[in-house]
């Protein structure tokens, strides 16, 4: 595991970040873990809203609990932590001495949050003109909805991604996972290089304005794009896939599984092993077209079938035959996988202030043959880097 300070492809960039919760600390960590020297911002005796975000809390090498969340440990690794009052002459002087260094500024305030502070990319853009400056809103800088805080939960409701899941007779379901947040914070980090690559080329910074609802409509994909080429409203299908048939969980005999048959070839092989062999020849049940169309009858069949032996020989016969297939794991199979712990999934980060001297982490997934991610710092406490931020970005004082 990479751990020296400036490594990855970042090297040399400097970040200043003031956003907090998950979209913005998500971007910023992930430009940290590729390298760059990302600063944290913080308000003084407050620090970002989800240090307070538990249980579950890290304890500390006493065995004490403390007060940083193991939510806040999500998205804060390589990063430093300095408090400054921004509303302040003081702070806001600092903020402006760090901006003279940084390449890249990430904030999440509401839509002109920052101008009463003299910190908009307008009141900037003059002053700091190589900078590249995100802000990650609710609701965008332009539109009707402009000044509007926007929350992950709500974004997943307006953006429509809820009345795609659940099941079909239920009420419209949320992700388990602020996943409007993490997919803003990726699409903003997708920006931020391409607009240093802009920068390497013309010397030029400039703004980016990305949206928690933009992004969720985005990634809407083929459910988006099914609704614009004909206009027709999906229904919620539970596990179930609007294009393909049969690609949904099924029970066994003790556990449920996945069944994914992605073509007519990879249903027939299915067939075969689950002794279902007259089904290819209906012509229901021939192409995925027809299967889509008897979608509730085939389904039923398998049901049954599916039922007569247990998860494991499933999984066995139909990994054998090449049928996508897998088990519903919950998170204490995931981490205990062979093949998950192979890839080095789970993170065990040093880290002095906590109980036997690391912190758990999700790793990096990003596998890259010369500039590999690399975790030189844990989570920062509130305003532990203070001195050497002042000390590496302006010098001797």
């Amino acid at each position: 595991m990479p751990t020296h300070d400036n490594e990855g492809a970042l090297k040399g960039i400097r970040v200043l970040d003031l956003s907090r919760i998950l979209a913005g600390p998500s971007a910023t960590q992930l430009l940290g873990d590729l390298g760059a020297d990302v600063i944290k911002v913080e308000r003084p005796d407050e620090g970002d809203d989800t240090r307070k975000w538990g249980p579950p809390y890290v304890k500390d090498s006493e065995g004490h609990t403390t007060h940083e969340s193991a939510y806040y440990l999500a998205a804060n690794r390589n990063k430093r932590s300095i408090a400054i009052d921004i509303a302040s002459d003081e702070g806001s002087a600092l903020i402006h001495e760090l901006l003279a260094k940084a390449d890249i500024l990430v904030e999440n305030y509401k839509a002109g949050g920052l101008a009463k502070y003299g910190l908009s990319y307008e009141q900037l853009r003059q002053r700091y003109p190589r900078l590249i400056y995100c802000s990650i809103t609710g609701f965008g800088h332009t539109g009707p909805y402009a000044s509007r805080p926007g929350y992950d939960f709500l974004i997943q409701g307006m953006g429509g991604i809820m009345s795609l899941t659940g099941v079909p007779a239920g009420e419209p379901m949320k992700v388990g996972v602020g996943i409007a947040d993490v997919m803003t914070g990726m699409y903003a980090s997708v920006g931020i290089l391409a607009a240093l690559q802009h920068r390497n080329a013309t010397g030029e910074g400039q703004h980016i304005d990305i949206s928690l609802l933009d992004s969720q409509i985005a990634w809407l994909v083929n459910a988006g794009t099914n609704y614009l080429t004909d206009r027709k409203l999906p229904t919620r299908l539970g596990n179930g896939h609007p294009n393909i048939v049969p690609y949904q969980v099924f029970p066994t005999a003790d556990s449920p599984m996945i069944l994914a048959v992605g073509n007519d070839a990879q249903f027939r092989r299915f067939c075969d092993v689950a002794e279902l062999t007259a089904l290819p020849k209906d012509a229901r049940y021939a192409t995925n077209v027809q299967r889509i169309a008897h979608r509730e009858a085939l389904c039923a069949l398998l049901d049954e079938q599916l039922r007569t032996r247990p998860r494991s020989q499933w999984l066995e016969a139909l990994e054998a035959a090449g049928v996508p297939c897998g088990p519903v794991n919950d998170l204490e199979d995931v981490f205990n996988d062979p093949h998950v712990i192979s890839r080095g999934a789970e993170l065990h980060m040093p880290c002095d202030w906590a109980e036997g001297g690391e912190v758990r982490l999700l790793a990096n997934p990003l596998k890259m043959s010369a500039t590999p991610p690399s975790y030189r710092r844990p989570p920062p406490r509130l305003n532990e880097h203070a001195e050497s931020v002042l000390a590496d970005w302006l010098g001797p004082r």
